[in-house]
C-alpha cells in the first residue's frame, strides 16, 4: 500500500511539469539546468555531512554507474524539453513515454522480472490509451521530425535512468543517491547551457517562479517519489505507472489552463489507468524477483 501511495504522489507531482514549462519563457536548456540545479542544492543542504564519506566508500564500478545515471537524467530533460520547441505536445509526450517497453525487456534479461500475460496485456492497454490521447497529433514535417526524434531518445534515456536506479537501489541510501544523481545531472546541464551560449539571467519573475516550482514539485517530490518506489517494487511497475502522467497533465491543463479534454483524451485516460491497474495487480509475482 505504501508503494502505491508513493507512486500516486509521484504521478500527480510530475503531471505539473508541462504546466510549469509552458508558463516559463526561457530556452529549454536553461529551464532544464535550473530545474536540476535548484533540486540538487536543496538535497546537498540536507545531506552534505554524509555525501562525501559515502562517495569514498563506493566502488569504481558503482561510481561509474552513478555518473552514467546522471548523464541519462540530464539527457532526458534536455531533449524532452527541447523537443517541445519543435513538435507538438501530443507527439512529444507519446514518444517520451515509450520507455516502459524498453525497461521491461531489459529488466527481464538483467533481473529475470516476470512478464506474464496479464502484465503484458496491461502494458498494451496503457500504451493504447497514450496513443489514443495523442491520435491525430503527429506531424512529421521537417522540424517535427527533429522534435519526435529528440522525444524518442529522451524516452530511451529515462529508461536507462530507471534501469540503473533499479540496480543501484541496494547500493546506496536513497537521499544520498538522489543528491549525487541530481547534482551530476545539474553539472552536465550547466556546462551544456554555457557551452551553447545561453544566459541564466534576464527572464521575468514569473519564469523564475515556474523554474523554482519545476524543481520542487515535479523534480524533488515527483521524481524522488519514483526513486523511492524503486526501493519498494520492481522497476517495470514504476515505469508503467509513470504513464499516468498524461492523465494528470490533462486534468491540470483543464483546471489551470482551461484546456478542455476531448472525448478521445478522456477514453485514452481511462485505458491508461486500466492498464496501470492490471499491471499493479501483478505485484505479488514481481516481489519474488530481485
Amino acid at each position: 500500500m505504501k508503494a502505491y501511495l508513493v507512486l500516486l504522489v509521484g504521478v500527480v507531482s510530475v503531471s505539473f511539469a508541462a504546466i510549469f514549462i509552458r508558463l516559463a519563457e526561457a530556452p529549454p536548456l536553461v529551464i532544464a539546468a535550473y530545474r536540476l540545479t535548484i533540486a540538487s542544492l536543496v538535497l546537498i543542504l540536507l545531506t552534505y555531512k554524509k555525501t562525501v564519506p559515502s562517495l569514498k566508500q563506493l566502488s569504481g564500478r558503482d561510481s561509474l554507474l552513478l555518473l552514467l545515471s546522471s548523464f541519462f537524467l540530464a539527457l532526458h530533460f534536455a531533449l524532452w524539453i527541447t523537443s517541445l520547441s519543435y513538435t507538438s505536445i501530443a507527439s512529444s509526450v507519446v514518444l517520451v513515454t515509450c520507455h516502459p517497453a524498453f525497461v521491461a525487456v531489459i529488466s527481464y534479461f538483467l533481473w529475470h522480472e516476470v512478464l506474464n500475460r496479464l502484465t503484458i496485456g496491461g502494458m498494451v492497454i496503457a500504451f493504447a490509451g497514450v496513443v489514443l490521447i495523442n491520435y491525430g497529433g503527429f506531424d512529421f514535417g521537417s522540424q517535427a521530425i527533429q522534435g519526435n526524434v529528440l522525444a524518442l531518445i529522451a524516452g530511451f534515456a529515462m529508461g536507462g535512468y530507471l534501469i540503473l536506479g533499479g540496480y543501484l537501489k541496494n547500493k546506496i541510501e536513497i537521499m544520498l543517491y538522489l543528491t549525487i544523481i541530481y547534482t551530476g545531472a545539474a553539472v552536465i546541464l550547466l556546462l551544456a547551457t554555457v557551452g551553447f551560449g545561453y544566459s541564466f539571467t534576464g527572464y521575468s519573475g514569473t519564469t523564475y517562479l515556474m523554474m523554482v516550482l519545476l524543481a520542487i514539485v515535479p523534480q524533488l517530490i515527483g521524481h524522488s517519489s519514483f526513486n523511492l518506489a524503486l526501493r519498494l517494487i520492481p522497476v517495470t511497475l514504476v515505469s508503467v505507472a509513470i504513464l499516468g502522467e498524461p492523465v494528470g497533465a490533462t486534468l491540470l491543463g483543464y483546471f489551470i489552463l482551461d484546456e478542455v479534454p476531448t472525448i478521445k483524451e478522456l477514453i485514452g485516460g481511462v485505458l491508461i489507468l486500466a492498464g496501470i491497474f492490471i499491471v499493479l495487480r501483478q505485484t505479488p509475482k514481481y516481489l519474488g524477483t530481485k
